[in-house]
């Protein structure tokens, strides 16, 4: 049987919902075993697919305003910077666990406005991390009805928009 990675992780979170004492990595490793595989590192390595996750780019057109807004308010960490020589555009990737964007000043990477959907796992939990901040231009709130679940939209210098969204089944 072949299911996305998520659903398989979901199953997992099910199963652990209806036996409390049962611990994380043993529902996964249960869940790897009911879809056939012999461990869940293997089952996550077989489940994942052939297509790696997708990087978004967001244009971006000053280098302190992005680092104040991706790195000490969002909380993310430069993981590389690149400048083809000193003095022209910078490119770089940051990251916050899961979540992984590339920022650009290059003509041509990325469109201002545009937007990026992120699922998160307790929406309500980072709105009140990044409230706590006390951010002079975010003041953004939780949209309980928004489309998937709970969404804090959010938008940074450059007007791109960052959708955290709490996924949960309706």
């Amino acid at each position: 049987m072949t299911i996305p990675l998520f659903e398989a992780k979901r199953a997992a979170r099910a199963l652990r919902a209806d036996v409390p004492d049962l611990s994380h990595s043993k529902a996964l490793e249960i869940v790897a075993h009911q879809l056939g595989h012999r461990d869940w590192n293997t089952a996550s390595a077989k489940l994942a697919g052939d297509i790696g996750t997708a990087v978004p780019i967001l244009r971006i057109f000053d280098e302190a305003m992005a680092r104040e807004f991706y790195v000490d308010y969002l909380g993310c960490t430069v993981e590389w910077e690149h400048r083809f020589e000193p003095g022209m555009p910078l490119y770089t990737r940051i990251r916050r666990d899961q979540l992984v964007i590339d920022l650009s000043e290059h003509h041509g990477d990325g469109t201002p406005g545009s937007a990026v959907w992120v699922p998160v796992t307790d929406v309500h939990a980072l709105h009140g991390e990044l409230s706590a901040k006390n951010h002079p231009r975010q003041r953004p709130g939780v949209d309980e009805h928004a489309p998937g679940g709970p969404t804090l939209t959010i938008i940074d210098p450059f007007a791109n928009v960052i959708r955290f969204c709490q996924v949960v089944d309706r």
